[in-house]
């Protein structure tokens, strides 16, 4: 009996009051429906999921691949993070107009930005297709074998379906390759600007506050969606209309209080909560550290250089909230790691595990796979850091070595197929015009210097003073004139030279030798997951995060970092004024706020203690993707905006502890206070549905 108890415990993630776990939202009548209930919810699993009629899923959507969203008016108005939308804010800034200094907010429909490219999607329905993808598929398979049946399996099924002329499917693999779901899906993309927030309220807090609580950051931003005639996607057109959605979230002013139940709905982007102990040590004790330092070394000169100058601090202000983000994160995990004891305790789960295989008469079957796991990872950890530490250095940090990489695709590309030169050669055009477009060479060149020594011992600096690259005008003349001759200019420049024989040995040696390793951990992974399924067939398992739709539900909780500190669950916009340091580029406040503040102007947006709250914490279960999420309460209403995790809880991707595990919420009435009081976009308000659940 105690040996079972600690394996449910495992398998749950140590969910306590049944919180913890990513759900798909399909398959919450039962169980999940009852533990909601538990927590206070008075929604019913169709009240979140229905195909046949609207339910909250209509009003979740994938914003631009890489964060949620969510309709907040009847006209397609769309709430999302800041940092989700920066680098639309950003592409819209200038020194004249700097909405990222100064805010922006649309006061008409005809003064909302378009934004090429941006996307927003919706999940129109899901259904289980394990059956059918697996279909076909034997263990004598090699795993090259068995993912190019599933692959067949899956294209065919996604021509079997019927869909709408506007809609597409996706088949995605779930529980590690042991189960497969459908999404039928509609994509958005006349996405416009309606309104942000100065940085000052955007960002409060920036790289000190990120990833920490108590926060008081107003993390929104604004758009709307734009439809066709019939209200069906489009793309950008002046005749496009303001989309009527199936559902839009009714917004609360009641606000939360500790032990509230809390829905966040959104699409997490990857979680690994079943990987072996080993495969943890390896992460915090040698991945993380290494690439920790290469970011860190990037920040040092970015920052320097942002605080120095406007123009600088325009251009970089998305790249460096890039760089900084995963920085910070990495660093919580592995604190957070080491403080849950995680290591520690998933052996001692291993240990107990191993006995559980031989109890059940599963060791023969499954009784290798640990063993196998550590003799793996022993193979694979310098080759995943070396891998990992190239694309640190080639392709998030340095400018110039992303340049040479982008430029050998090409020509490997134009090579192998010579008839795409000149769809590889427009490729990189754009690329190297993005790139241009937020570029300082001293700035990219001092990264340069800082960075590289930690991937290589040949550096190089003066390939900087000699190459095209650095010049939007002249590398485009590197790409003018036939293939050979374009080949020719490109492999004479000082830059590519020195960068493609590290890009060689990256493609040619250190990816295949990646690629080869991991595919195996893979399959063994899967079987690992197969493995715990058979032997506590009755346990709850969540699937790992992979950037679907999910429910996680738990409720409004505070929590104790270290001994002797408890953070109480919300912070209010008092706390922003204790932190207010004139001209700070991190805390500095606008006028207008403080102003607020000092004649206590809150219309309707305070809670019953006179203040207006800025964020609160829950004991949601997030990930990257989460970002922009609603916070949902018991009746279905908008309490607030999922955007952060606690630093301590950043490790909820291998290791949700619900003790200090905590998501961080921008509170919708500090939203609706800075949108109406600060930026006087009442029209705003008025488009949305405002309710007091907690007054019937």
């Amino acid at each position: 009996m105690r040996l079972l108890k600690l394996l449910i415990l495992f398998i749950t993630i140590q969910v306590s009051a049944q919180q913890g776990g990513m759900w798909i939202p399909s398959l919450l009548e039962g169980m999940n429906e009852q533990e909601m209930t538990n927590l206070g919810s008075k929604l019913t699993a169709k009240d979140i999921y229905d195909v046949n009629n609207s339910s909250l899923k209509d009003a979740i959507g994938h914003f631009n691949g890489g964060c949620t969203t969510e309709i907040i008016s009847g006209k397609g108005l769309i709430l999302t993070n800041h940092h989700c939308g920066f680098s639309q804010i950003q592409s819209h800034s200038s020194l004249e107009n700097d909405y990222l200094k100064d805010g922006f907010w649309a006061m008409n429909l005809e003064e909302e930005l378009p934004n090429e490219g941006l996307f927003v999607e919706f999940i129109v329905s899901i259904e289980d297709v394990t059956t059918q993808v697996l279909s076909g598929i034997t263990d004598t398979m090699t795993e090259k074998e068995k993912q190019s049946s599933i692959d067949k399996n899956s294209n065919a099924i996604q021509k079997q379906t019927k869909t709408e002329a506007w809609q597409a499917t996706k088949v995605k693999s779930f529980y590690q390759g042991n189960q497969y779901f459908l999404f039928v899906t509609e994509r958005f993309e006349d996405i416009r600007l309606v309104g942000a927030p100065p940085s000052s309220i955007g960002k409060f807090g920036s790289d000190t506050d990120n990833w920490v609580f108590p926060r008081h950051t107003g993390d929104f931003s604004l758009f709307r969606i734009y439809a066709d005639e019939n209200n069906h996607p489009a793309k950008y057109s002046k005749t496009n209309k303001p989309y009527k959605p199936k559902h839009h979230l009714p917004v609360s002013l009641d606000g939360i209080e500790e032990g509230d139940f809390t829905l966040v709905f959104g699409f997490p982007g990857r979680t690994n909560e079943y990987l072996p102990s080993v495969a943890i040590e390896h992460i915090t004790q040698e991945y993380n550290p290494s690439n920790i330092a290469i970011r860190e070394a990037a920040l040092k000169v970015i920052d320097a250089k942002m605080k120095s100058s406007d123009a600088t601090r325009i251009k970089y202000a998305s790249k460096q909230a890039r760089i900084a983000n995963a920085w910070k994160k990495w660093i919580g995990e592995n604190l957070g790691i080491e403080k849950s004891n995680a290591v520690v305790n998933r052996k001692t789960f291993e240990n107990n595990y191993a006995k559980a295989l031989k109890t059940k008469k599963l060791d023969k079957k499954y009784g290798h796979i640990l063993p196998e796991f550590d003799r793996l990872y022993g193979d694979f950890s310098k080759i995943n850091i070396k891998r990992r530490n190239f694309i640190e250095v080639f392709l998030v940090t340095n400018e110039l070595m992303q340049m040479t990489f982008r430029a050998y695709q090409m020509e490997t590309a134009a090579k192998t197929n010579p008839n795409s030169f000149e769809n590889a050669k427009a490729a990189l055009v754009s690329r190297l015009k993005g790139i241009h477009k937020n570029y300082d060479v001293q700035v990219d060149k001092d990264v340069y210097k800082a960075v590289m020594p930690l991937y290589s011992n040949n550096v190089d600096i003066s390939i900087y003073d000699k190459t095209a690259f650095t010049d939007l005008k002249s590398a485009l003349q590197l790409l003018e004139g036939s293939p050979k001759e374009v080949f020719k200019k490109l492999n004479k420049d000082v830059a590519y030279k020195y960068a493609k024989p590290l890009i060689e040995e990256f493609i040619n040696t250190i990816d295949a030798e990646f690629q080869k390793k991991n595919t195996s951990i893979s399959a063994l992974q899967k079987q690992y997951m197969k493995a715990l399924m058979e032997a506590l067939p009755n346990a709850r398992y969540f699937p790992d995060a992979n950037s679907t739709l999910r429910v996680t539900y738990g409720q409004v909780r505070g929590y104790s970092p270290r001994d002797a500190v408890y953070y109480q669950p919300v912070s209010y916009l008092d706390g922003i004024m204790e932190k207010y340091i004139a001209g700070d580029y991190e805390f500095d406040v606008p006028k207008k706020l403080r102003d607020l503040h000092a004649s206590k102007d809150y219309g309707q947006y305070a809670d019953s203690n006179g203040k207006v709250p800025v964020c609160f914490l829950g004991t949601n279960h997030t990930t990257g993707g989460n970002s922009g999420s609603p916070a949902i309460d018991a009746q279905g209403n908008l309490i607030g905006l999922n955007f952060d995790r606690v630093w301590e809880g950043t490790m909820s991707d291998m290791n949700y502890d619900p003790e200090i595990c905590r998501n961080i919420m921008v509170d919708l009435r500090y939203i609706l206070f800075i949108v109406d009081k600060y930026a006087g976009a009442t029209h705003l308000i008025d488009e949305m549905t405002l309710v007091h659940p907690k007054k019937k």
